[in-house]
């Protein structure tokens, strides 16, 4: 629900004007005086202004010039007597959306502010869309069915419907940011902005500008006014990813962000109020880095409210199969290719391969091996990787993490799922010849077949 500002000197009226914009579901707040909407605006919360020309204390124009100095994108509506024509169309000259002369129809005032808000929200998807979609994760569907990933999404699920800060953690390559954006669109903020910043990708003296923006002559270079990064998620979600990466002076900053919810641009004097929920990412241990003096105890804690870790793929081998036939499925298409399968031996080849680069690694070696491929089904040659000598396993391969039992059991799955795809190999798909050579039941290899996801590399 959108809140609006009405700044009328005129009770009546403004009355009148509150009441049609309640009934068509936006919040209104009033103010009496030019002063007192300037001090309503300063305040934040305000999603779109419409204001009176002339008022006591404080013109129209001066609401105007306060609503663009605390944030660019919020629409102005000026109302003007016939007489002040010239007036308000100077006031659309120095920024406001639109003017309507009195007396006007309710309506068309309601028609207005729909229009601005709705211009308001293209524009700024306009600026996340040049500026930060083009290093969009190209797959937001979640795959995977081990019990690692079902305990990582019904986290998600728990937390993403308040405004808790998040802290996820992971390897590169897990995909941190697909989740990050999954907890967005499982929160009442889906249909709001979610912007996203790698905080290593950016030099240190840059970063601030590009989180909190600056003013016009804030630093060399800074020839206008610059809406950064929270500013553009207000009432959405930012993704600050790699924040061990964050200079100590620029954490400091960050942490009354997050303490006070407001901000002030690089060479401002105005504190701007903003309503973002925070989900932060890293790959190092910020415990190390809080030893090492580079990163502050105090911003650890903060963001650290709901941890979430997401596994490396190493740790869930199983969701192997069905990751790359989605990656297969969607770079087939892409490149207009007929490829529908993996061989069996490019199958094992993926599901023993250490993938150091987890997902991320593995995605790109399916983009290359549809590349090289000339048929419709991918070989192990096509994927650049190394073959292993059978038996050849090293403790990249399996998590070392958790109990003895647990270490044991991973080992057991590792060696069991490439013996039996190797003995399907060998029996041509035979499942009743497979089962007689492992000394197993039909039933137990059914079971392991599928809990394996070795179904697509057993013919």
């Amino acid at each position: 629900m959108e809140n609006i500002l009405i700044v009328e000197d005129r009770e009546s009226l403004a009355q009148m004007l509150s009441q049609a914009l309640t009934g068509a579901g936006y919040q209104v707040v009033w103010a009496k005086d030019g002063r007192e909407g300037i001090a309503k605006i300063r305040e934040g919360k305000i999603d779109l202004v419409v204001t009176d020309l002339k008022l006591p204390h404080k013109s129209g124009l001066d609401v105007l010039h306060a609503v663009k100095e605390q944030n660019t994108f919020i629409p102005v509506i000026v109302m003007t007597a016939y007489g002040s024509i010239e007036t308000a169309v100077k006031a659309v000259k120095e920024g406001a959306y639109d003017f309507i002369a009195k007396p006007f129809d309710p309506d068309h005032l309601l028609l207005q502010i729909e229009k601005a808000l709705e211009k308001q929200r293209l524009v700024t998807e306009n600026i996340i869309l040049k500026e930060d979609f083009t290093n969009q994760l190209r797959f937001p569907k979640i795959i995977g069915k081990t019990p690692a990933m079902n305990q990582v999404v019904e986290q998600m699920r728990k937390v993403a419907p308040g405004k808790t800060t998040v802290l996820i953690g992971g390897e590169s390559g897990t995909g941190k940011e697909l989740f990050a954006r999954a907890i967005h669109m499982l929160s009442p903020r889906q249909d709001k902005t979610f912007v996203a910043i790698n905080c290593a990708a950016i030099p240190h003296d840059l970063l601030e500008s590009e989180l909190f923006g600056h003013e016009r002559g804030a630093f060399t270079g800074a020839v206008g006014k610059k809406i950064g990064k929270f500013e553009l998620a207000d009432k959405g979600t930012i993704f600050l990813d790699e924040i061990g990466e964050m200079d100590l002076s620029l954490q400091s900053k960050l942490l009354r962000v997050l303490e006070e919810e407001e901000m002030m641009r690089v060479g401002g004097t105005v504190e701007v109020k903003i309503d973002v929920r925070v989900v932060a990412a890293t790959n190092r241990d910020l415990m190390q880095l809080i030893q090492q003096k580079t990163f502050r105890e105090d911003l650890y804690y903060r963001l650290n409210v709901f941890p979430i870790v997401i596994p490396p793929l190493r740790d869930r081998r199983e969701d192997i199969p069905a990751l790359v036939d989605h990656f297969m499925s969607y770079y087939s298409k892409e490149m207009k290719k007929e490829v529908k399968k993996v061989s069996p031996e490019a199958m094992d080849l993926l599901m023993t391969h250490p993938w150091t680069g987890n997902v991320r690694e593995l995605q790109n070696s399916i983009e290359r091996a549809i590349i090289l491929s000339d048929g419709n089904e991918l070989l192990p040659e096509h994927f650049g990787l190394k073959t292993r000598a059978p038996g050849d396993f090293s403790l990249r391969d399996v998590s070392i993490e958790g109990t003895l039992q647990e270490v044991s059991e991973n080992v057991t799955r590792l060696v069991e799922s490439k013996m039996i795809r190797k003995v399907l190999n060998e029996t041509g798909g035979n499942k009743t010849r497979a089962a007689e050579i492992l000394q197993v039941s039909y039933k137990t290899l059914l079971t392991k077949i599928k809990d394996y996801g070795l179904e697509k590399g057993d013919a």
